[in-house]
């Protein structure tokens, strides 16, 4: 009977992702029939030439942006909740996305500092991105390392709000000496933004994405083991310091590309796996990672259609929407539970 219930949760929540994605397509400033929506998606093209630029360089890939984004956020938030057994943990608590964040404000606040080596005018769709890498790789060096010389979980998590909050005092520093333009470049970019993606943008991000899933895949066992504590793991056979570095290795590196591709989105990480556990009242990874990968995706497209103010051609910052609208819909769904599973 569960197996059946499970099976009926999964199909509905695939159902909705698919209906959310044609309503975020059909949202914009510019009104498009979804019959042309369609046609332009199936190469029979629509009724003007400008509707197919529109919906195949920017709402479809601003779509998939969204549901990449959403459900890799959720599924690092649910690796760092099960390893750290901690239900504030997120897919940044190991200072990952600041790391990305100082690479930007290298590049963008740190122009005074390197005497114009790069400019604005040097940004471009690639160097952002290659920037915020950089960024993530060197915090993702430092956990990876700290964490192969301490013994106790708790103390990575301390380690990586340290980073944390090493690269933000950084940042501040570049942010005060750097002039109102750059700092202004800056904040819009720490807003968040889907779509601003090509399609070859795209590809890599999903080719990362498709990766980091298998890899998830591939250790349930051992992350079902961590929620009853290392010892009980230790007991089943797991090689708990092997294990640990493959979680937070996936984690880092989906977190630092969805960050570098579509900056720093606050709410999805932490909130979904929430919901996702309260939803299905399982703890079986097997059953959780799909769950939160298809609730991440539904819940970031309806914040993306909000964002987009239907029918105006103002586009609110998605960060202001993820946690203006998310995070009294968890308040309230963990007041009528009792009980979370961690």
């Amino acid at each position: 009977m569960r197996t059946k219930n499970y099976t009926i949760y999964f199909l509905l929540l695939s159902v909705l992702l698919l209906l959310l994605f044609f309503v975020n397509l059909s949202l914009g400033s510019v009104a498009i029939p979804l019959k042309d929506i369609f046609s332009a998606m199936f190469g029979e093209g629509s009724t003007k030439e400008s509707w197919n630029v529109i919906i195949i360089n920017f709402r479809l890939p601003k779509a998939i942006s969204a549901i990449l984004v959403g459900s890799g956020l959720s599924i690092c938030g649910l690796l760092m909740q099960t390893l750290f057994r901690n239900p504030l943990a997120g897919p940044f608590v190991l200072g990952i996305s600041s790391g990305a964040s100082l690479g930007v404000a290298f590049l963008i606040l740190g122009t005074s500092f390197l005497g114009g080596v790069f400019t604005l005018s040097t940004i471009s769709s690639w160097t952002l991105p290659i920037a915020a890498s950089l960024g993530a790789f060197l915090v993702l060096t430092a956990v990876i390392i700290a964490a192969n010389r301490v013994r106790n979980i708790m103390s990575i998590l301390i380690i990586g709000l340290m980073f944390g909050s090493l690269t933000s005092a950084l940042i501040s520093v570049l942010a005060y000496f750097s002039e109102a333009k750059q700092i202004q470049q800056y904040v819009f970019w720490s807003f968040g933004s889907l779509g601003n993606l090509s399609w070859t943008e795209i590809s890599v991000f999903a080719t990362i994405y498709v990766f980091s899933i298998l890899s998830c895949l591939s250790i349930i066992k051992p992350l079902n083991s961590f929620l009853l504590g290392e010892n009980y793991a230790k007991s089943l056979g797991i090689n708990i310091k092997r294990n640990r570095n493959i979680i937070l290795l996936i984690t880092s590196v989906l977190a630092g590309v969805i960050t570098a591709f579509s900056g720093p989105i606050a709410f999805i990480g932490l909130a979904v796996p929430h919901v996702t556990k309260l939803l299905f009242s399982s703890s079986n990874h097997k059953i959780l990672i799909p769950a939160v990968a298809l609730l991440g995706g539904i819940t970031l497209l309806i914040c993306d259609a909000i964002a987009q103010l239907p029918s105006s051609e103002f586009t609110l910052p998605i960060n202001a929407i993820t946690s203006l609208f998310g995070a009294p819909v968890v308040i309230w769904l963990l007041l009528r539970k009792k009980k979370i599973f961690i």
